[in-house]
This record gives structure tokens, C-alpha cells and sequence, in this order.
């Protein structure tokens, strides 16, 4: 009988700030694998409203309050691909929210196997979470918007003094 392999994998993405959305595809795939870093990429040409260190701070920050075996956090800069490698991760883990993303998925996922010989899993994200994205979420709190259902408590505690 063959050992079952431990597999690693990493869930990329800016996360500024993490939703709910993204707290679901995290959930669900904690159940697929061994170990889940959550991989809070630096992108330069992003507006981004959080630093990666208080990214990172708030994403640890709630994976402890939900307690989340085998789930972590970092930052990391540059190619994913190379992140992947460094972490030694089996999979790329990501969320499909719609059509459109799964063309730019699509692309990416394949760029990455061609590249890194890294494959990608995609996760469609809950229905009630399928319009969310950081973007709009960002939009909304500079406008004053209730964010308590779209966001995790936390992250909403962070993001109500950051826009004050």
C-alpha cells in the first residue's frame, strides 16, 4: 500500500482586504490538502489601501480566532510560480468567482504549467460571495457602506479605522 502524500499547497492573491469570499475558498480548501499557506502577494502596480505586513497581520489574526489547522499566512514578492517552488507547494490553490474570471484563470493556470510544471485547482466560490471582490469592497467603505456581511468581523474592525 502506497503512503498518502502530503500535499502543500498556496492560496495567492492581494487580498486587500480578504473577504468573505476569500475566507470560503480558504475553508473549503483546507479540507483538500495537508497544508494551506495563504500567500499575500506585493503588487506594485495595485492601489492597495493595507500594507502586506497588516494584511498578513489581519488574515493571521482570523485564522486563529477560526481556528484553521494546518493553515498559514506570509507575503511574498514576485512570480507566484517562484513562490510556489521556494514553499515547495504541490498546487496552486484559487477562487472562480465568474465567467470572467475563469478566462484570466484559465491563462494564468496554464502559463504556470507551461512555466513551473505547478498545477492549479480552482475553487468556485460560494453563490452568496460570487460578486464580492476587494475592489468593491474597498469602494463601498470609502463610501460609508455597511460591509458586515461581506467581510470577516475582523477585517471590517481594521478597515472601519483605516478609512476614518
Amino acid at each position: 500500500m502506497m503512503a498518502k502524500k502530503h500535499v502543500r499547497a498556496i492560496f495567492p492573491g492581494s487580498f486587500d482586504p480578504l473577504t468573505n469570499g476569500h475566507l470560503d475558498v480558504i475553508e473549503r480548501g483546507m479540507k483538500l490538502f495537508d497544508e494551506l499557506i495563504v500567500a499575500v502577494g506585493r503588487s506594485p502596480v495595485k492601489n492597495q489601501l493595507f500594507t502586506p505586513e497588516e494584511r498578513v497581520e489581519m488574515i493571521a489574526e482570523l485564522l486563529e480566532t477560526k481556528n484553521m489547522p494546518g493553515v498559514s499566512v506570509e507575503s511574498f514578492e514576485g512570480l507566484t510560480v517562484e513562490y510556489a517552488a521556494c514553499k515547495k507547494a504541490d498546487v496552486i490553490l484559487r477562487g472562480l468567482r465568474s465567467l470572467t474570471d475563469v478566462q484570466y484563470e484559465f491563462q494564468l493556470a496554464m502559463t504556470n504549467r507551461a512555466v513551473a510544471g505547478i498545477e492549479t485547482i480552482f475553487i468556485m466560490t460560494s453563490e452568496q460571495f460570487g460578486f464580492t471582490s476587494s475592489t468593491l469592497i474597498r469602494e463601498i467603505a470609502s463610501l460609508g457602506g455597511d460591509l458586515s456581511n461581506l467581510i470577516p468581523k475582523n477585517i471590517f474592525e481594521h478597515l472601519k479605522k483605516k478609512i476614518q
